[in-house]
């Protein structure tokens, strides 16, 4: 049987990586995966086949990963986080729609999750995840989405905040949240490199944000009504009976 996995590899720490994520490395004969992601697996790549595209490249990888899973070869595409989100599952899974490969999605740690986890527990209700990228998603479609996520009141997870080539698009989504009528009081937690080598964070408010700290390696999680910083943590609580 042709087999590829689309795995999930979570944040890049070894800490992390899944069972499921390693017994599927392992079987594999051939992995295909942005370069540097494939340094955060460099200990599970020994005799393997491997094939990299750089930035921007996405749908050439896919098809790589295809080709040889078509060939015979077991195969791993690799993306950081959860490959269901943002990832590469949703692009393989469309271009292999006709094609006779097994196909098994391995979850990871999401970049939402990591970040939250260092930061105490500011996802504990509903809450939305929204990329600040634009390469895929028209900015007014962006603008929009976080209008209404702000009028639900869910906790909203800012993936891809800031870039050199999008670098006041964090500073406008706030000004979106102002416009519904979030205070400038409203906790917001600021992750870089979420439970990996260089971490950094910064408990803040939409008034005292400092959008220079945020890159695209930043999860920026604003807080509901109800979250509240204490003790240095940030806590969204879900209404249980203390």
């Amino acid at each position: 049987m042709k087999k590829l996995y689309i795995i999930g590899i979570g944040p890049g720490g070894e800490e992390d990586f899944t069972l499921g994520m390693i017994r599927a490395l392992e079987t594999s004969e051939v992995i295909v995966g942005y370069k540097p992601y494939l340094n955060y697996i460099k200990n599970y790549t020994s005799g393997k086949e491997i094939y990299t595209t750089g930035m921007k490249s996405e749908i050439e990888r896919c098809k790589m990963a295809l080709a040889s899973a078509e060939s015979g070869k077991t195969t791993a595409m690799v993306s950081t986080g959860d490959a269901g989100l943002y990832g590469m599952a949703g692009p393989l899974l469309e271009l292999a729609a006709d094609k006779d490969i097994d196909i098994e999605i391995i979850p990871g740690i999401s970049a939402n999750f990591a970040a939250a986890s260092r930061v105490g527990a500011p996802i504990m209700h509903d809450m939305v995840t929204i990329s600040l990228s634009d390469l895929m998603t028209p900015l007014d479609l962006i603008q929009k989405r976080i209008r209404l996520a702000a009028q639900g009141d869910f906790v909203i997870c800012f993936y891809n905040p800031r870039s050199k080539g999008r670098p006041d698009y964090l500073k406008a989504a706030m000004g979106v949240l102002k416009e519904e009528g979030y205070e400038d009081s409203r906790p917001v937690a600021m992750v870089k490199h979420a439970r990996r080598v260089g971490e950094e964070k910064i408990l803040t408010t939409i008034g005292d944000l400092d959008d220079s700290f945020c890159d695209m390696n930043t999860m920026v999680i604003v807080g509901n009504k109800e979250t509240y910083v204490k003790n240095g943590v940030m806590i969204t609580p879900r209404g249980y009976k203390l």
